[in-house]
């Protein structure tokens, strides 16, 4: 989700409020295909493969957001941009209330499915090691993508400098649609894929904000390198706080953040290409 925000704002200069929403709707839409899949017949231990094809297929409600919604502020003050996203969390909040209810929604510890493995005097369920080996994936592939395609190369000059890309004869509006979609899809997939581990609420989007936007200011606006960076600090450092004092968790967080902003305003990674 991270990366998604990371994205956006690196090029069309929007902090993303919605992607906490299109989190929630990856996780909604993820439990719907599991169940779908589970009442299919299919196989258990290959239920991460709808799982993630329908976190990655609703991204495509990027586009639309981006189209009809977002093309209308581009050109004006950030403070109608950050309202403009802020109003699509709260319509996307009732639009997962209307399909899917208030009550929370989970998979039944269906990840469960792929055994538990002892590591370091721990036991830790293989559906984790398999997340994480998943965000590693992406992380590589989307460096890739920025780095080694054409398509990469537009997405850095656009961030970069937009009149001179525009100049050169880049597209903006297929440009702009196509990176918003692509944030959202990364948010929608890290929602799909969190999903067998807790339950779907509809305001667990709300709550991932918080936590996006520390991961940003930690790594630094705009950075990929900080996305990666910011998110190892954060994860790390709830796991260590819940494991020796849970009610520190969040506050620790805020700690970080105000020593970065008071170290490193531009984050550890602040300046770096999207």
């Amino acid at each position: 989700m991270a990366a998604g925000l990371q994205v956006v704002f690196g090029v069309q200069k929007i902090f993303n409020l919605a992607c906490g929403s299109f989190y929630a709707l990856g996780a909604y839409v993820g439990v719907s295909a599991v169940g779908w899949y589970v009442g299919a017949g299919g196989p258990p231990a290959l239920f991460i493969v709808p799982l993630a094809l329908a976190g990655l297929a609703v991204g495509a409600v990027g586009i639309v957001v981006e189209r009809g919604l977002l093309r209308f502020v581009y050109d004006r003050d950030e403070t109608f941009q950050l309202l403009m996203t802020f109003a699509i969390v709260l319509m996307m909040e009732d639009a997962i209330r209307l399909t899917w209810g208030t009550a929370p929604r989970s998979t039944a510890g269906l990840y469960l499915a792929y055994g538990q493995v002892q590591l370091l005097g721990a036991t830790a369920p293989v559906y984790n090691l398999i997340v994480i080996a998943a965000s590693l994936a992406i992380a590589l592939a989307i460096g890739w993508l920025l780095a080694r395609t054409a398509f990469g190369r537009i997405i850095r000059a656009t961030a970069d400098n937009r009149e001179m890309a525009e100049a050169l004869g880049v597209d903006m509006r297929r440009v702009y649609a196509e990176v918003f979609t692509l944030g959202t899809a990364l948010g929608t997939l890290g929602g799909a894929l969190v999903i067998p581990t807790t339950a779907a609420m509809s305001e667990m989007g709300i709550e991932l904000i918080v936590e996006a936007f520390a991961v940003v200011v930690i790594g630094g606006l705009g950075s990929m390198r900080g996305a990666f960076g910011g998110a190892l600090v954060v994860g790390v450092l709830r796991a260590i706080a819940i494991s020796v004092y849970p009610e520190l968790e969040m506050l620790l967080i805020y700690l970080i953040v105000i020593a970065v902003l008071a170290a490193r305003p531009r984050g550890l990674f602040g300046g770096a290409a999207a």
